[in-house]
């Protein structure tokens, strides 16, 4: 079962953010709180949206976690999934697709011209999965990040 992520998910949602970060072998950098994820998700005007996927028996077993963003060549608003995560011992049971089809149903219900993501170059498994479903790698387009002392100098 895939649903909107509510206030009693967080933790839960932020436990599948550090495994996430394990899994990237990036645990240190995942710094987020509890509080930061309860905020951005449920305040009066959200900066970041959620679905969870639940097993049989209820238990949450993923997450994807999102936001708009707005194409000046199509003119349309997208999806940019910030985090896809399905839990190792329940891979394979379809609640990743399900989290993407639930996105994919929101963008073209609202008329939204993309769902795009970024997934690390040597996560083969993740990346046979995404090819599967018909995503298209955007192979001339490099990502580029200000963060710590380069923002922090760029914007003082």
């Amino acid at each position: 079962m895939i649903r909107p992520a509510v206030p009693a998910d967080v933790p839960e949602i932020h436990a599948m953010v550090r495994e996430l970060a394990d899994y990237e072998k990036s645990l240190a950098e995942a710094k987020a709180t509890e509080r930061q994820l309860h905020d951005a998700l449920f305040c009066a005007h959200p900066a970041a949206f959620a679905h969870v996927a639940e097993d049989e028996a209820g238990r949450t077993v993923g997450f994807a976690l999102w936001f708009r963003n707005f194409s000046t060549w199509t003119g349309t608003h997208g999806v940019y999934l910030e985090d896809l995560y399905v839990r190792p011992e329940s891979r394979g049971g379809g609640h990743g697709k399900a989290l993407l089809t639930e996105l994919a149903r929101i963008c073209v219900e609202r008329g939204y011209g993309r769902l795009e993501w970024s997934v690390l170059d040597w996560n083969e498994p993740s990346i046979a999965f995404y090819r599967a479903l018909g995503a298209a790698p955007m192979d001339e387009w490099t990502v580029y990040r200000l963060s710590g002392a380069a923002l922090a100098e760029l914007g003082s």
